[in-house]
């Protein structure tokens, strides 16, 4: 009894041990917490499977060459860079002005 009662006086076991389970035993929580969500975002971005097969196959079927001429045959004398609206331009606007421009 004189144990208990000497033990629960003591700031070291009323603050210290509550504030060690507490910092010791969110940090596990807070893992798992974080691992649901990342196992979420894995399962929601996974492809269906005929469309994936699909995607590796297109992938695949790439050849650098065949990639080489199609840009060889481009005309890229009469390329134009025409920038996109700010975000605070009105896009409708300038792409009237860009089509002005263009006649």
């Amino acid at each position: 009894m004189f144990n208990l009662r000497s033990l629960q006086k003591n700031k070291t076991v009323r603050y210290g041990v509550p504030m060690l389970l507490l910092v010791v035993g969110g940090s596990f929580g807070l893992r798992e917490f974080t691992q649901i969500r990342y196992d979420a975002q894995k399962i929601r971005k996974r492809l269906d499977p005929a469309l994936e097969a699909r995607v590796d196959t297109e992938r695949q079927s790439v050849i650098l060459e065949e990639e080489y001429e199609k840009m060889k045959q481009s005309n890229l004398d009469e390329w134009r860079n025409i920038r996109g609206p700010r975000p605070w331009e009105d896009s409708r606007e300038y792409q009237e002005q860009q089509r002005r421009r263009d006649n």
